[in-house]
């Protein structure tokens, strides 16, 4: 199963995003987040992201590849390094966050593979709200 990581530069906001697509992966989806700075301020960290990591893949949520989410600025950057520098299937989804990790949960959920929940993290950035 594809598994997912939230990078967000608030542990909170990363919790609440992780939550929401937990719910929509209907119990299915593995997902995990990496919010704020090691020290619980705001900020990014490339160790939170590693742990995330390794925690959707020890829980078999990441056996085939993990999707990182990211809200932006550093986050983006650490996700984007993280993934170049990562053993195996990590990808980066240009996708917003919250609609982005809802898509990807609901399509992980269903067993696809890494290259459609992806996709429906990326097709989230179409969604309109008016």
């Amino acid at each position: 199963m594809v598994g997912l990581v939230i990078i967000s530069h608030s542990r909170v906001l990363a919790e609440g995003v992780a939550e929401v697509a937990r719910a929509m992966g209907v119990g299915k989806a593995v997902v995990e987040c990496a919010g704020g700075d090691t020290g619980g301020g705001l900020g990014t960290s490339m160790d939170l992201v590693e742990r995330a990591v390794r925690a959707v893949r020890a829980a078999d949520g990441g056996g085939d590849g993990v999707v990182l989410l990211a809200d932006l600025g550093s986050s983006v950057l650490t996700a984007k390094m993280y993934a170049e520098d990562a053993d195996g299937e990590v990808v980066l989804a240009d996708a917003p966050l919250v609609e982005g990790a809802v898509a990807a949960a609901s399509m992980a959920a269903t067993g696809a593979g890494l290259d459609a929940v992806v996709a429906a993290a990326e097709s989230a950035r179409d969604l309109r709200k008016t």
